[in-house]
């Protein structure tokens, strides 16, 4: 092949493999906290943010007790496409959180990539105003290559209780094609989806050190799968959004 998207993304992996390591241990820490008190995380991202979201949530080897906010007209099944530019206009995210029923004791968890637009940080805010930790999921480069472009004039690592840094380029495009000026091939949903299992991974691990079986999915296409699975979406029916 004559671009190494892989090779890049592999060495980029291995990276934040050390530089987050101890983020990363943190927000699984808050994570088994909240599981062992009976909370919820709570995952939010705008337009391709929300993959993250999307990935966190009711999927086979994942966390039951993960709530998405999955806000009409800030996800990519909003048409058309251009709609979900929501996410710069302030006070969208703010009249959506009212009837939120977030807690003290939950986890937030928000992703942006430059963190500058007025969703992810009126999410933060608002999260942290009814008692959640906050996790912020961004690009630690990209984001202070910007301004800030909300009303609170703060970016998301900026009022995160804690970032971890996805690494992406500015831009997230992460090839660059000789005479050509636009990179191609962002990254930050491969390094995000990455970070997140596994933060998720080390507070399963955290849960069974203390005793407590993590209330983990099981495939449905697996033997047993329907009725492993029954007995969580009961546990959470009713308090994570979708369930």
């Amino acid at each position: 092949m004559n671009t190494d998207y892989l090779g890049t993304a592999i060495a980029l992996l291995s990276e934040l493999r050390e530089t987050q390591k101890d983020r990363l241990e943190t927000g699984a820490e808050w994570i088994a906290q909240a599981v062992e008190a009976d909370k919820l995380v709570w995952a939010f991202g705008a337009a391709h943010a929300a993959i993250i979201t999307e990935e966190l949530f009711y999927r086979a080897g994942g966390l039951a007790c993960v709530s998405p906010l999955l806000l009409p007209g800030l996800t990519c099944a909003s048409r058309p496409i251009t709609l979900t530019s929501l996410e710069r206009q302030d006070g969208v995210v703010e009249t959506y959180l009212r009837d939120i029923p977030i807690e003290k004791g939950d986890v937030m968890i928000v992703h942006s990539v430059s963190g500058r637009n007025a969703a992810p940080v009126e999410m933060a805010i608002g999260a942290k105003e009814k008692g959640a930790k906050v996790i912020g999921l961004t690009s630690v480069r990209f984001s202070l290559s910007t301004e800030s472009r909300n009303r609170h004039g703060k970016r998301l690592l900026e009022v995160a209780d804690l970032t971890i840094d996805n690494g992406a380029p500015p831009g997230d495009a992460l090839v660059k094609i000789e005479g050509f000026p636009q990179p191609v091939s962002p990254i930050s949903t491969v390094t995000g989806a990455a970070l997140m299992n596994a933060m998720m991974a080390e507070a399963c691990f955290l849960l069974k050190q203390r005793g407590i079986d993590p209330p983990v999915f099981k495939s449905a296409n697996m033997e047993g799968g329907d009725e492993w699975n029954r007995a969580l979406l009961e546990r959470y029916r009713g308090r994570v959004w979708y369930l």
